[in-house]
């Protein structure tokens, strides 16, 4: 399971995106951008954020750490926003939090050069994720002590919203053409030698199995977390073999439509305004 943290105090929020995450300071010293679970969007973006965080990770690439928050309502009573209050009020018990990254900045393609052996390795896990939500228009990547790091994994897995169609998805090509790394050249053959013997069955339960069984409950068709977290890894499973033969990227295309959700572009097909993931330093939504 992901390590547990309470909070102590309520920071700032964070307004940028549709969730509104929150900078938390925790009893372990550490600060954190939050995500919470009372936010529109549910718990299955906390779910999102906890597989894909984890399976990045075990796989090389570079995410804060994950930990869950544990987060008493009373904590916002001095926050002047309503919203924010109304927002708490719904989201005690935990959460997840994201290591803050103090100093980080906003990936800026024009500003920084990235291997083709690393892009292809993001594209590559983007691409296993199903990750709609790394483009160009929000590339949801942070630059810290010279490194890049990935953040803000909420969207992803989106068939996860449909399981009766869930099944379908694992064979679905991925268009990398507006992804943020693909003017990098990005050497997918390369990374799926690297990483497709790696994603097993067993790593993917390693990493279901660290999503709280109370983000897991009353899913429609699953008995039990347990049948649900199966369902991810089987799905997961499926999707990584042949992986890279169904990426396909061509030139980007600035006027086509998100393929974000809607309560990530506030319905209107565009990511919301803002370079959220340079003023986070952390990143969440």
């Amino acid at each position: 399971m992901l390590p547990e943290v309470t909070a102590t105090r309520y920071v700032t929020p964070l307004r940028e995106g549709g969730s509104l995450p929150g900078l938390l300071e925790a009893d372990d010293l550490g600060t954190y951008v939050t995500k919470f679970a009372g936010a529109g969007q549910g718990r299955k973006t906390l779910v999102a954020e906890a597989i894909c965080g984890r399976l990045a990770q075990r796989l090389g690439l570079r995410v804060p750490e994950l930990v869950g928050v544990q987060l008493d309502p009373v904590i916002g009573l001095s926050e002047p926003d309503e919203e924010v209050q109304e927002l708490l009020k719904a989201s005690g018990g935990l959460n997840l939090g994201m290591d803050f990254l103090p100093g980080s900045i906003g990936f800026d393609p024009l500003a920084y050069e990235v291997s083709a052996e690393e892009a292809g390795r993001v594209v590559w896990f983007d691409a296993l994720v199903n990750n709609v939500d790394r483009s160009w228009r929000n590339p949801n990547l942070l630059v810290w002590h010279g490194d890049l790091w990935l953040i803000d994994h909420g969207a992803a897995m989106i068939w996860h919203h449909n399981w009766p169609t869930a099944q379908a998805a694992a064979g679905r090509p991925y268009d990398a053409s507006d992804h943020a790394l693909a003017p990098f050249a990005p050497d997918l053959a390369a990374a799926a030698r690297e990483l497709a013997p790696r994603v097993t069955a067993e790593l993917l339960a390693e990493c279901a199995a660290d999503v709280p069984d109370e983000w897991l409950l009353d899913e429609p068709g699953f008995a039990a977390p347990d049948a649900l977290r199966a369902a991810y890894v089987e799905v997961l499973t499926a999707r990584a073999d042949g992986l890279h033969e169904r990426v396909t990227i061509g030139p980007p295309s600035p006027d086509r439509p998100s393929q974000a959700p809607g309560w990530l572009t506030g319905g209107s097909g565009r990511p919301l305004p803002g370079g959220r993931a340079g003023r986070e330093g952390g990143g969440a939504r």
